[in-house]
């Protein structure tokens, strides 16, 4: 359920979209059926807007897209992994607020 600003991440399109991005990528995993996942969505959205141009932000359905969930062991969700030259550089477990989502990318923008 990607936004306006936000991209909808597969499989398939995950190390392109991701790993191989020039700008750090916050990346939502998430579930339709997630309550907190469905609560933070538009917060997520509202900082891809304000953050366009800065950072990109993406959404993996961890229900359709099996393969890059159990890649970075996702286990609960909504989690928030930040990405930055391919790897892994902060991450978020549950419905964080706005100023969560601040700390963990204000430090990887230039």
């Amino acid at each position: 359920m990607a936004g306006k600003n936000t991209l909808e991440l597969t499989d398939s399109s995950f190390d392109a979209d991701v790993l191989q991005s020039d700008k750090p990528v916050l990346v939502d995993f998430w579930a339709e059926w997630c309550g907190p996942c469905r609560m933070i969505a538009p917060t997520v959205e509202a900082f891809a807007e304000e953050y366009s141009g800065k950072i990109k932000v993406g959404k993996v359905d961890v229900d359709s897209n099996v393969g890059t969930a159990s890649r970075y062991n996702i286990r609960g969700i909504p989690t928030l992994l930040l990405f930055k030259g391919g790897k892994v550089v902060d991450q978020r477990v549950g419905a964080v607020g706005k100023s969560e989502l601040v700390k963990m990318v204000e430090p990887h923008v230039g």
